[in-house]
């Protein structure tokens, strides 16, 4: 028995989110049923670096599992891509060591979430940038409320009301903001994150950069611990899971 980690990457617009639900369309249901299909109907359980929302994309995400199959790593990427649906690749598969685990091992990982703001948004980037109907904002304003966010801190302000997480303390290594043509793009890396909290940082930074916050204003709402204080959440197609680090496999 082999133990397999896969970096894979999907466009999140069809499906469900990345986790199994009851009669749902999902990222892991897609995989597990190819893989079902290769060990002969034996179920085989894919492990994934975190879930992600419907609608949410990924250019890195991260996946463990464990075969019998006598399949050199190159093949099974080529295998599994085969009979994967094409909103679904794999991009790498390698042996990974019996005790990796693709959740519990994480060191970081990296979020992109783009705007387009262009005044004639294009017909084939609807679902994988957030509209902003040609509104430009103040993008130096939000390179300067993003200051307070970079570092550790509780962020219960930037987390979903309904998650069941208590330590809500995160590290925060970078956040970045720049353009690419009309589009802008956040980045932000961390040791970790709460459910939702890219989202609701991009939503807070938005309302912060057409004006309806101050920047100072971000050191105040982290202090609060109050989600109540922080900005609307972002719509979820913007977001892209592009990185999962390791300190080693």
């Amino acid at each position: 028995m082999a133990r397999l980690k896969a970096t894979i990457s999907y466009d999140g617009t069809a499906f469900a989110g990345y986790q199994v639900q009851p009669g749902e369309r999902t990222v892991q249901l897609e995989i597990e049923k190819v893989l079902a299909k290769m060990h002969k109907g034996l179920h085989v359980k894919i492990t994934a670096s975190g879930r992600t929302d419907a609608r949410v994309h990924a250019t890195g995400q991260v996946i463990h599992f464990d075969t019998d199959l006598m399949i050199p790593p190159e093949k099974y990427m080529k295998a599994l891509n085969v009979q994967l649906p094409r909103d679904i690749r794999v991009l790498q598969v390698e042996q990974a060591s019996d005790d990796f685990h693709a959740r519990y091992n994480v060191s970081g990982k990296c979020y992109r979430y783009i705007w387009d703001c262009s005044m004639i948004q294009s017909p084939f980037r609807r679902h994988y940038t957030v509209e902003t109907g040609g509104i430009k904002p103040n993008v130096e304003a939000m390179r300067e409320a993003a200051k307070a966010i970079v570092g550790t801190h509780d962020f219960s302000c930037f987390c979903a009301a309904n998650t069941s997480v208590v330590d809500k303390v995160r590290t925060v290594h970078a956040l970045e903001l720049g353009w690419h043509g009309d589009e802008l793009h956040m980045t932000i890396s961390g040791n970790g994150f709460l459910y939702n909290m890219v989202r609701i940082i991009a939503g807070t930074l938005w309302e912060v950069g057409i004006g309806r916050r101050e920047a100072a204003s971000l050191t105040h709402i982290i202090a609060s611990m109050d989600r109540t204080q922080a900005g609307k959440t972002a719509p979820a197609h913007g977001l892209y899971l592009e990185q999962v680090f390791y300190e080693s496999l």
